[in-house]
């Protein structure tokens, strides 16, 4: 297994992580073994995080015991790969709106003790800041329009100073009849008035009319 970044590794051009919990599966994802432990496939394919690495992602500031605000967790298959990252010393708070794909997330949740359910609008971290705290990343997956306000209130709220925030741009959900080049644009100029531009990087052809963008806070 060669290091990719910590936690992240690269076997004949597939990632993987090495799993915290043997034997469980969270989206039927390839498991093989090196040196009597286990590594699950990250599939870019299924992982918007995973698709930045494998198109050549330069920040990655999830590291072991790094504490992490992840909005718009889903079922959970990004979260789980972020959970063998940041190992057992690691927080992620998983803030999902949906009661159904909250079912299936609990379920990973109870198996893994490091990442925190949170039932939760993510356009309203006031919520559950209280609750979460500074955080040293807030990554967010969340399809809709004011996807950059959400990114900042959250920031505003939880990122402590030099932290990172990553926000994966989706410009069908922004404004699907405009040129998807024009709605990053937009919003990663809005999102760099309050935080500083580090990359953007585009997820295809994993992930069609997508980038991903990384800011730090100041």
């Amino acid at each position: 297994m060669k290091p990719v970044f910590p936690g992240v590794y690269e076997s004949r051009g597939q990632l993987f992580t090495q799993s915290r919990l043997e034997g469980f599966k969270v989206h039927g994802e390839a498991v093989i073994h090196r040196g009597g432990m286990a590594y699950r496939h990250f599939n870019p394919n299924h992982s918007k995080l995973a698709a930045a690495i494998a198109n050549g992602l330069k920040t990655f500031p999830f590291t072991p015991g790094s504490k992490t605000l992840y909005l718009g967790a889903a079922q959970g298959v990004t979260v789980s790969f972020l959970s063998d990252i940041v190992g057992s010393q690691g927080e992620i708070y998983a803030v999902e709106i949906s009661k159904r794909a909250m079912r299936d997330l609990i379920f990973v949740c109870e198996k893994r003790d490091n990442i925190l359910p949170i039932l939760a609008d993510a356009s309203k971290p006031d919520e559950y800041a209280g609750d979460v705290g500074q955080v040293d990343v807030v990554f967010e997956d969340v399809a809709a329009k004011n996807q950059a306000e959400i990114l900042l209130a959250n920031a505003d709220a939880c990122l402590k100073p030099g932290g990172f925030a990553l926000i994966a741009i989706k410009s069908q959900s922004i404004d699907s009849a405009a040129d998807p080049e024009k709605i990053f644009h937009q919003t990663i100029t809005k999102i760099a008035r309050h935080l500083q531009h580090a990359q953007t990087i585009s997820l295809e052809p994993f992930e069609k009319d997508h980038v991903l963008a990384v800011f730090q806070k100041s």
